[in-house]
């Protein structure tokens, strides 16, 4: 079964450190719930897992993710990942994501992505509807850790992110620099009962809205 993906999420950063931080993949996939890389293979290889717990039971996916283009200038990257639990269920994912600026908000940006999720064995029965529901919570949690992580790299000089306050520039005194924010505490694994249970909860307040 394959699912066909196309997201654009506005951010409250600028885009060269969420570009930074597109960059590094270890601390992207720490932005999504369960996943983590665990092994540098090569330049633009790495090895990682994704772990999916329902109930008292803990499902482990291995695979591997590989870095096909990454272009600075364009602020462009394409990845492919691929693997596999050991029921035998499999899925392969080819992504392109692209940061664009703000020409409105320079300390603003977009992060734009679209992909192409091949999943086989017992996932592939939920059918490409509910895969829809669930890639867009499991992406609405990951689009959120990426703009709490990016926000707590170092802004480079002249970026909007660390322009002097104008009061401040007015006085002729220097801005006091801001703390950094916190990175966020994402979860070690993603809890499927727990978006089973709100795939159901959404599905009733839609069949209510609609007798309604």
């Amino acid at each position: 079964m394959e699912v066909k993906l196309d997201k654009q999420y506005p951010l409250d950063v600028d885009a060269a450190r969420a570009w930074a931080l597109l960059t590094d993949l270890k601390a992207t996939a720490n932005c999504m719930p369960g996943a983590e890389i665990t092994e540098q293979l090569s330049e633009t290889s790495f090895k990682g897992g994704v772990k999916v717990k329902v109930g008292p039971a803990v499902a482990q996916f291995g695979g591997t993710v590989d870095v096909i283009e990454a272009v600075a200038a364009e602020r462009k990257m394409v990845l492919r990942g691929k693997g596999a639990d050991k029921g035998g269920s499999s899925a392969s994912m080819d992504l392109t994501a692209i940061i664009t600026a703000d020409p409105a908000n320079p300390a603003h940006c977009v992060l734009n992505g679209q992909a192409a999720v091949i999943v086989n064995g017992k996932f592939a029965q939920f059918g490409g509807r509910m895969m829809v529901q669930v890639s867009d919570m499991l992406l609405a949690q990951f689009v959120e850790n990426f703009r709490q992580t990016a926000l707590t790299l170092p802004a480079a000089e002249g970026s909007p992110a660390v322009a002097v306050a104008p009061a401040a520039a007015s006085a002729g005194e220097a801005a006091a620099p801001a703390a950094a924010p916190k990175a966020p505490v994402v979860a070690r694994e993603i809890n499927g009962l727990a978006i089973f249970w709100a795939l159901v909860k959404s599905w009733f307040g839609g069949l209510l809205g609609k007798k309604a």
